[in-house]
């Protein structure tokens, strides 16, 4: 079911699936998609949690502010989880919404049972072709990821959430590796795939998920 709540000043679409009295599982999109990106794990989660997909502010049916700082994309999920009383949920996160994820994780540790990174940026410094779409949005996050603060690294030192860190391995334009040596006890597991792990290799990706889940 499609639903809105007023957080953090905006609007935030998500939808949520499965029984409310199960773990929370929160899914995080990748920059431009939205809660359509998790369309082939929404429900087969929901057979064990309780499921919420938001849309990321500036995505899919979510207000679109003026701002879009890596900091307030993770309160807006802390806002989220908050007004539907969350005390603690899992977390995967997808290259722009795994960054949100470690954001929340390192700021929030106590909100976080699990957390699974599927190929995010690190927090650290890169050099990449500068982006053609000029939108606030891609604009602003952009500019985080090939110059993050360098405050982000350090404080993924806080993170104490068990986490999984999947790379797209070679295929992939973006190195989440480094990030695993970031995160204390950070597990990395490399897939082949490209970025889009979960949609190119489900099978890898499932079973990836569901073997640190029950681990």
């Amino acid at each position: 079911m499609i639903r809105t709540a007023h957080v953090n000043g905006i609007d935030l679409a998500y939808r949520e699936e499965g029984d409310p009295a199960s773990p929370t599982m929160v899914l995080l999109h990748g920059r431009t998609a939205d809660h359509n990106h998790w369309n082939l794990y929404t429900r087969r989660f929901a057979e064990r949690f309780h499921v919420v997909a938001p849309d990321l502010r500036g995505h899919g049916a979510s207000g679109h502010p003026a701002t879009y700082a890596l900091p307030d994309m993770a309160e807006d999920i802390v806002a989220l989880l908050r007004a539907l009383g969350v005390e603690q949920a899992v977390l995967i996160g997808h290259s722009l919404g795994g960054a949100v994820a470690y954001h929340l994780a390192m700021n929030h540790p106590d909100l976080v049972s699990v957390l699974i990174l599927e190929d995010p940026p690190a927090p650290l410094p890169i050099d990449r072709p500068p982006l053609e779409d000029d939108s606030p949005m891609m604009v602003e996050t952009e500019r985080q990821i090939v110059s993050p603060d360098p405050a982000w690294a350090e404080g993924l030192k806080r993170v104490t959430a068990p986490t999984l860190v999947l790379s797209g391995g070679p295929s992939s334009h973006v190195d989440a590796a480094p990030l695993a040596e970031l995160i204390p006890g950070a597990k990395l597991v490399t897939i082949d795939a490209g970025h889009l792990i979960h949609s190119a290799a489900p099978k890898e990706f499932s079973a990836a998920v569901e073997e640190f889940l029950e681990g």
